[in-house]
């Protein structure tokens, strides 16, 4: 194995990591950001009114997009499995 497949390797870990977790992190942020807004002019400042949503939103997302997520993790697994005996050389 040489520099540039293990480098290849690890980007394109990094990238499917980073598709994989962006929509439940922007779902979040999102949630977050809006919730953080509402306790700024309201002046409520609960705790559980800024985890609960954001916990809601992010397993509503994970059960939405859950098998395209799985799916894309099981392609790229195999596609790794597939070129383990070149990478061996």
């Amino acid at each position: 194995m040489n520099d540039s497949t293990l480098l290849s390797l690890a980007q394109n870990a990094i990238m499917v990591t980073l598709i994989l977790v962006a929509p439940a992190l922007l779902v979040s942020l999102i949630i977050g950001s809006v919730v953080s807004f509402f306790q700024a002019a309201t002046q409520i400042n609960e705790v559980t009114l800024t985890f609960v949503p954001k916990l809601l939103a992010v397993i509503l997302i994970l059960v939405l997009l859950g098998s395209w997520m799985s799916q894309h993790l099981l392609t790229f697994t195999t596609n790794l499995f597939s070129s383990l005996p070149e990478m061996i050389h």
